[in-house]
Parts: C-alpha cells; structure tokens; sequence
C-alpha cells in the first residue's frame, strides 16, 4: 500500500515537471528593449592632439660655451629682456679688452695725423725753419748793401756774388724744410689711419656683440615653458635654451581621421582634457581647417587648429591631450540607443516590439553620438525597439520585453 502510494507520488511530480517544462517552451523569449526618447542629443567626436602657444619665441644659442648660471624656473612668468641663462665669458672679456686696446691706439695715431704729425718733431722742423728764415732775411739784407756798396766801387763783384749765394742757400733750406714738414702727414697717411680705426671699432662692435649674445634674455613678455638648460650645461650654436610664450591662450593641433573630416566645421565647440590634471576642462573652438592629410603612426589625419582659453594658465604646451570636438547639437531631437540600430539590404532598420509581437521598421537616421542615434523617419517618442540579444530575432515574433 505504501509503495503505491509513493509510487503515484513520484509519478505525480514528473507529469508536473513535464507540464511545466512544456508550459515554459510554449512562453515567448525574454528580449531587452529600450524606448525611443525626445531630448538633446549632442554629437562629438573624440580625438587627441598636441598643445602649443599662439605666440611664442624660441631662444637658441649663438655661440659655443658653458651655462654658467639660469636664474629662471621652466612656468616662471618673465618680462621682455630678463634674463634667461647667462653663459661663462672669460675668453670673449680678454678678446674685449684687446679690441678696446686697439681702439684707443687707432684713434691717437690718427689725432696725430690730424694734427700734423708728431709734437716733438714738428717742434724741431718749425725751430729750424724760424732759424733758416733768419738766416735769409740776414743774407738779403747783406746782399741788398753789398750791391749797393759795389756800385760805389766800395766792395767786389766777388763779394756781391757771395752773398748772393748765400741768400739762396738760406731760401733752399727753407723750401726744405717746409717740404719736409708737408711730409710728415699726407692724405694716404689719413686715409689709412682712418681704416684702421674703423677696422678696431668693428673689432670692438664684434667683441660687445658675442659678449651680449652669452646672456640669453627674454624676447618677449610670457612663461618659461621649456628651459633646456642648467648650470654646467655645454651648448653649440643652435642649441635650444629656452621657449617663451604667452599661454592664456593655446592652440591644440586635434588630429582627426581622414573618414571624420566632414563632420569637422570652422567654430564648432572644442572641449580638452589632460591627463597630468585629471577632472580637468578647457573649453575652445574649431580655428582652421587641415590643408593636408598626413599619416600619424597607421592612422591617415588632418591637423585641425582650434584655440582654447587657458585663463589659469595650467594647461601646459607641449602636452597631450584629448579632444572632443562637438560636431552637432540637435535639440528635442527623437533617438534611440545606437546598439539598436541593425541593417538588412534594404538598410537600417530596428525590431520595433506592438503589443507582444516583433515588427521590422525601416528608419531614417540622423546625427549620432558615441552611444544614442537621431531618428528622422519611423519611428515615434515612446515606441520599444529591441536591444542587441543572442537570441535570433524574426518579424512576428512573439516576445516578453524586458527593459534594462
């Protein structure tokens, strides 16, 4: 009696289970579905890009040397003509020295020249010209009576003639001397004077020239973004220094892919974020357009040029940075979740749910985001579209919604 009422029990359950497990087959599958909404839908387009300064100067070294001192920190603001670095100078001081040597050389030959030649003997030759003058004056007076006395046959032709002579002896030693004195500077001597004493100026110019190019100073008012020196720091000609610039306004460079371009328009908002300053935002807009494309690692880009407001001055050139520049706004706009939007060879289209049943219904899309899709055509505020599922989905379908 006992076993067959255990025995009826056990058959009891399994028609259960079995009624059960044919009630479950019969229930339609559990799909997701999210609603079509009405709201703002904002279309961006995230890309990444580099930071420069709209204005900028960089500082190079002209000569070889030594950074001897940087009085400066890499984000100090400086004034036009403060001093960036200062590099050791003591050969160039010795090259001043000699150049200013020289100089004043120049300059007292040729106020000598200027002068007539030297003090010491132009005062000779003028003292035998005066001795020489004498003597003339002296020898005509002699001859003058002379002649007179021999008209009186009071003294000989002879002596007449002497004394002749002797007045033109005084008269050549005379022209003599002023030639001699006229030697002593000529215009070739000047001219030449002049030369050398343009040639030391120059020399001295040069020597205060490298002398000035060993301090390296601000070009312009800014921040010290980059400084590329330290104290003991050997530089060549070119070498970089220091790169000032005002940042209170940047530009970034967004590199964006070759297919994205279209969606890309002159003062459209930008928004940048970096990662050295996370929770970060700089606001900006689109500037110019790229010119060219141009490959960037295995990716075909654009550069497009769009100027952001850095009024705290923390955003740093030269950074990486991240980018999303807002290529569509539509307000009220009718969407959906992008992920429900599927294709057959008609084009797209979405399993719209009526009552409990799948119907295809074909859409016509518009902007886009990362996530949720514009719907111009078929769709209306409220209806349940099916989410992606595993499950193979058909027209006329029965199904049991489920919403995330």
């Amino acid at each position: 009696m006992k076993k067959s009422v255990f025995l009826l029990s056990i058959a009891a359950a399994a028609a259960a289970f079995g009624w059960w497990l044919i009630h479950l087959k019969n229930q339609p599958p559990r799909v997701p579905f999210a609603k079509v909404t009405r709201g703002t839908l904002i279309s961006m387009l995230p890309t990444n890009g580099k930071v420069e300064p709209i204005r900028w100067q960089a500082v190079r070294a002209q000569e070889a040397g030594l950074i001897e001192k940087v009085p400066v920190q890499e984000g100090q603001r400086v004034a036009e003509g403060d001093t960036l670095a200062v590099m050791t100078i003591s050969e160039l001081q010795a090259e001043l020295a000699a150049a200013q040597s020289r100089v004043a050389q120049a300059r007292a030959d040729l106020a000598v020249i200027e002068a007539g030649g030297k003090a010491a003997e132009l005062t000779e030759i003028d003292n035998s010209l005066a001795r020489a003058r004498l003597d003339r004056d002296l020898a005509q007076r002699e001859y003058s009576s002379l002649q007179r006395l021999a008209e009186k046959q009071a003294a000989t032709t002879a002596d007449v003639v002497a004394a002749r002579d002797k007045m033109r002896q005084a008269e050549l030693r005379i022209d003599g001397l002023v030639r001699r004195r006229a030697a002593l500077v000529g215009k070739q001597d000047q001219a030449a004077a002049q030369a050398r004493l343009k040639d030391a100026e120059a020399a001295l110019d040069l020597a205060r020239r490298r002398i000035a190019q060993t301090v390296f100073r601000a070009p312009m008012a800014g921040i010290v973004y980059e400084l590329s020196v330290r104290p003991g720091a050997y530089l060549n000609p070119g070498d970089l220094v220091a790169n000032v610039g005002e940042i209170g306004e940047l530009r970034v460079r967004v590199y964006v892919d070759e297919p994205e371009l279209g969606r890309v328009a002159v003062g459209q908002p930008v928004t940048i974020t970096w990662d050295g300053l996370p929770g970060r935002t700089w606001e900006g807009s689109v500037e110019k357009l790229p010119s060219e494309i141009m490959p960037l690692g295995s990716r075909q880009v654009g550069e497009v040029k769009c100027t952001i407001a850095n009024p705290s001055r923390d955003l740093v050139p030269g950074g990486n940075v991240n980018a999303d520049i807002r290529t569509n706004m539509v307000a009220s706009a009718l969407s959906m979740p992008k992920e429900a939007l599927r294709r057959d060879a008609g084009g797209p289209g979405v399993f719209l749910l009526q009552d409990d049943t799948l119907v295809w219904r074909r859409v016509k899309t518009g902007a886009s985001t990362v996530t949720r899709v514009q719907i111009l055509e078929g769709l209306h505020d409220g209806d349940a579209v099916a989410l992606p599922t595993d499950l193979v989905l058909r027209a006329g379908q029965r199904v049991n919604p489920v919403y995330p």
